[in-house]
């Protein structure tokens, strides 16, 4: 147990959307500080959520080895954490959201072969999808073994989606939502299993600001046909002003439904369904992280090392209390 006296120290890489809500969520746990936040950017141009929070350049992160318990990983899953993850994971105890799904079998043995060699401990893909609903998803195949699931993501901002369309050539700024087929839901509920098809369960809206000179049809048809972020989606793409983008979408609610519906016998039909309604995307993904750098570093002590995901990871060591604590107040 980890406590105000002897905290988990906690740095992070990357300081946008995700990394203040990092910041943020480790001011709400007591058995945690942060050590630092590593930029790439100039640190003397960053402006954490605290004054005093102390910011370095990423460069000088190998200098600091002993400083810190847990790195979490505030970048993107498209460029930065296929590289980050493994090159840190050599040296540090890490923690990160990759949330390219047709990809993480790749990521993982890339981040366990480095894991494995530094004797580190490296969860990734933490976050709510892939992560809690992943779990949920788990335990609705293992507890109605006759029946199907369903996830189904929305309406929503997508951090990961609207980070592949800035990067995108000819792209100055860019959201993009996810928004859930309500038919499609409500045949689930109804334990109808119907076969359901990508494009049947979601569509998804980009608003896009192109950079001067742009070709807007180009930029389209790079977005629509990208692989595993719109290829397989119906998919709309909106050209908008940045007075527009900065007006109308910098909110980033998001959620879901995972849902699990099957049989137990001919006559009874069971449902299962955990529903996450967000106000704010990037904070409660920053608190999920922020739990699971307490369950890596507890890992750690206990030896266990290399490359985990969620489902590697007991829940009681996800919370500050002690197993006692939770045995008496929550089991």
């Amino acid at each position: 147990m980890q406590s105000k006296e002897n905290p988990i120290r906690i740095g992070v890489v990357g300081y946008g959307n995700l990394g203040r809500g990092v910041e943020a969520a480790i001011g709400k746990n007591s058995d945690m500080v942060l050590t630092g936040i590593f930029t790439r950017r100039d640190p003397s141009q960053l402006k954490p959520l605290h004054a005093a929070t102390p910011v370095h350049a990423l460069d000088s992160l190998a200098a600091r080895k002993g400083e810190l318990d847990v790195l979490i990983l505030c970048g993107g899953s498209k460029d930065d954490l296929p590289n980050q993850s493994p090159e840190l994971a050599a040296h540090f105890n890490i923690v990160d959201s990759f949330d390219t799904h047709a990809r993480i079998p790749e990521h993982f043995a890339a981040v366990d072969k480095a894991a494995t060699a530094g004797k580190t401990t490296a969860l990734i893909s933490a976050g709510w999808d892939p992560g809690m609903f992943s779990i949920n998803r788990v335990m609705g195949e293992a507890l109605l073994p006759d029946g199907a699931t369903y996830t189904f993501w929305g309406k929503g901002l997508s951090q990961g989606h609207s980070d592949a369309v800035r990067r995108v050539p000819g792209v100055a700024g860019g959201v993009q939502y996810t928004i859930p087929a309500m038919e499609a839901i409500e045949k689930v509920r109804s334990c109808e299993r119907p076969q359901l098809s990508t494009r049947e369960k979601h569509t998804r809206e980009c608003f896009v600001v192109l950079e001067q000179g742009a070709d807007a049809e180009a930029v389209r048809k790079t977005i629509v046909e990208m692989p595993h972020y719109f290829d397989e989606y119906n998919t709309t793409v909106n050209f908008i002003t940045a007075e527009a983008l900065q007006r109308d979408h910098q909110a980033m609610p998001h959620g879901g439904f995972v849902i699990r519906s099957g049989n137990t016998s001919d006559a009874a039909r069971q449902v299962i369904e955990y529903r996450l309604q967000l106000d704010s995307n990037p904070e409660f993904t920053s608190s999920v992280l922020v739990a699971y750098a307490r369950a890596v570093h507890r890992m750690h002590q206990l030896g266990q090392t290399g490359c985990k995901t969620v489902f590697d990871v007991a829940p009681g060591l996800l919370s500050p209390k002690s197993a006692a604590q939770l045995r008496a107040e929550l089991l």
